[in-house]
Parts: structure tokens; sequence; C-alpha cells
């Protein structure tokens, strides 16, 4: 199924590094919200010159449509799950933290360019395949991404069946979210005829 297993376990650890390192400096930092979600807006901003702006052609336009709905999911859910008692943020004046929604939009990036460069290492690249990927991709490393930040004190489940502070609830809602946003944009690209390697 996978061409190339060196180069996919290059990409795997490539994207587990960056996501300890993520996860690390969000509970480090995690009292100083304003300055995370400075941080991790500049970081949308890079990402967007870098795949929007600065492309004479080929300006991904999809990707900000998928960071724009991850980023509105993702407080959607994390409105309703801290009002409802199934979660809370700690070491914060308020109930969400500011940098919120870009740490969303960034798990969307992060997600689509690590399909983006596994895709081309699948045997056959169909669509049934990419789903497969984007599942199994979905189902893990969020939730990895999750354990260390809650590890390191960034917020607490209240929900049953925990893996390392993980709630099995938690698991489904991840890739509920992606997968959710990937059907969306599966049916843009076709739409519009978007040659998306990801979506179409």
């Amino acid at each position: 199924m996978i061409t190339h297993k060196n180069i996919f376990l290059k990409e795997i650890t490539k994207a587990l590094l960056k996501l300890i390192v993520a996860g690390v400096i969000i509970g480090v930092f995690k009292k100083y919200d304003a300055i995370l979600a400075v941080f991790l807006f500049l970081k949308v901003l890079h990402n967007c010159y870098n795949e929007i702006i600065k492309p004479q052609t080929n300006k991904n336009w999809i990707l900000l449509i998928g960071m724009l709905l991850t980023g509105f999911g993702g407080i959607v859910g994390e409105t309703w799950g801290v009002h409802n008692g199934y979660w809370e943020y700690h070491e914060v004046s308020r109930d969400l933290p500011l940098w919120l929604p870009f740490a969303w939009m960034l798990a969307f990036h992060y997600l689509y360019k690590l399909e983006r460069n596994l895709i081309p290492l699948l045997t056959v690249q169909s669509q049934k395949n990419k789903i497969i990927l984007a599942l199994i991709l979905a189902l893990i490393l969020p939730a990895f991404g999750e354990v260390i930040t809650i590890q390191l004190g960034v917020w607490t489940y209240y929900w049953p069946y925990q893996i390392l502070g993980v709630p099995l609830y938690a698991f489904i809602c991840l890739v509920f979210v992606h997968m959710l946003v990937y059907t969306i944009l599966h049916f843009i690209c076709k739409k519009y005829h978007w040659k998306d390697s990801v979506f179409y």
C-alpha cells in the first residue's frame, strides 16, 4: 500500500516532532494566552503567505477555506464543551484562551500538509485510500498532541474512559471535525474542479 517506506517514516517522524514542539510551546506559555494568540496568528499568516499570496499561479484557496472552517468549527465545539463542563482550560482569566481559533486553524494546515506529502507515497491514490489515510491521521495525531498539552496542564477533560487524559469522546469528536471539513472541501473541489491532491 505504501511506496518509499523510508520517506513515509521520515514524514511521520517530522510531523510528530512538530507536534511535540507545538504542544510544549502551548504548555509552557499557557498562562500568556494573548502572546500565544499573536504567535499562532502570525504562523497562520505565514502559511497563507506561502500558499496563497506568494505563488504567482496555483494559489491554494482550499487551504484558507479549510483553516477558516476548522477554526470556526473548533470554536463552536470548544464553546459547547467548556460551557457544559466537559473540559476546562487552566491558568487563563477567561473560559476560552485567545489562541484557540488559531490552534484549530493550524491543526487543519498540519494535517492537510502531512496528507499532501503522504498521498504520493500511496501505491493506489484513490479517494478511498485518501480517506483511510485521513481517518488514521485524524484519529492518532491530534490526540497525541492533546496528550502533551494535557500533561503540561493546559486543560483537563471531565469525560470518562480516558487514555492519558484524552477521553474516547474526544477521539470521536476530533475525527468528526476533521472528516466533516474534509467532506465539505471534497465537494467544493469537485464542484469547482480544483485539482487538490488531498481532496480531489
